[in-house]
């Protein structure tokens, strides 16, 4: 875990604030954002290693396996359909800016916090039971090759059916976690 730079900081802030608020609001991550996100990433950290005298190349390179990290990870969960397009797109923007290592980090972190947000919306809406049973079907659908959502239309983020949630708010906490806990703990 490595703290980034303070532009960088404020980059991923932005960025997943901001997709977070929207989310909230309207279900959609707006690929204006994301995009930008993404090419703001790789041009400060390109511009960042290039100060340090490594031409820049380090830094693209560095965006490119955090991007190229977090995009593989979530494109799975959207082929699931577990994730919308927009939190894939959201979570490489981020990806790009954080490194592939601080990337794991902001990971764990949001995964974790949706674990929480999940338990919680589950238990709020009475669907103990109901998970349980879903969380069977993915059990059983995954090692067999199969889609879960093909088994149970509520395993479809896309479907009505489905319990769901803002999944760039879980991002943004788990961001802004991450950039405390560097803060915190990361060596000087």
């Amino acid at each position: 875990m490595t703290l980034p730079p303070l532009v960088i900081q404020v980059l991923l802030i932005l960025v997943a604030v901001t997709a977070a608020l929207i989310d909230a609001r309207s279900r959609r991550i707006p690929n204006w954002l994301t995009l930008s996100g993404v090419i703001l990433a790789v041009a400060l950290n390109s511009f960042l290693s290039a100060v340090d005298g490594l031409f820049g190349v380090d830094g693209l390179l560095f965006s490119a396996e955090g991007l190229g990290l977090a995009f593989a990870v979530y494109f799975i969960l959207y082929l699931l359909r577990g994730m919308g397009a927009g939190d894939v797109k959201l979570m490489a923007a981020v990806g790009a800016a954080a490194g592939w290592k601080n990337w794991l980090g902001i990971l764990v972190l949001t995964s974790a916090g949706g674990l929480i947000a999940g338990l919680v919306l589950v238990f709020a809406k009475g669907r103990f039971r109901q998970t349980l049973h879903n969380m069977g079907t993915i059990l059983t659908s995954l090692p067999r090759g199969r889609a879960p959502y093909l088994e149970n239309p509520e395993l479809d983020v896309r479907s009505e059916k489905a319990l769901r949630m803002p999944h760039a708010v879980l991002i943004a906490f788990g961001t802004i976690g991450f950039l405390i806990a560097a803060t915190i703990w990361a060596p000087r």
